[in-house]
């Protein structure tokens, strides 16, 4: 499904994703990922939400984003409370959904120039 046609200046916009791949400012990717709303695009090493850890989320907390954006894979799944505490003492809100959901609401919210980053499990 393709999601955004073009691709704001100095902006990461997911252009599409499908059940093995997502694909941002033009650039297919097979494995799960951050999607920043700048920079580039960083590989994420979590095949399913099982392999989620805290150091997961301190990783994204790093990154100082307002809004965590998470695609739980094909289906809506959340990650253990627990795991989100770096996220909480940072003050970084968190909405999770379905990887499909999660692109289509990261391109609306960085075209609005919000400091959003994507966190995508591609094939869980």
């Amino acid at each position: 499904m393709k999601l955004q046609p073009d691709r704001a200046e100095g902006v990461n916009i997911i252009n599409a994703y499908t059940a093995g791949s997502v694909s941002v400012n033009g650039e297919a990717y097979t494995g799960s990922i951050l999607v920043p709303p700048t920079g580039p695009v960083i590989p994420w090493d979590v095949n399913a939400l099982s392999d989620l850890t805290q150091a997961h989320f301190e990783r994204m907390a790093e990154a100082r984003p307002e809004l965590i954006i998470f695609g739980s894979g094909r289906q809506l799944r959340f990650p253990p409370p627990a795991l989100l505490r770096p996220l909480m003492a940072a003050r970084i809100g968190i909405e999770t959904m379905d990887t499909a959901a999660a692109a289509r609401t990261y391109n609306i919210l960085v075209a609005e120039g919000r400091q959003v980053m994507a966190a995508l499990l591609v094939h869980s």
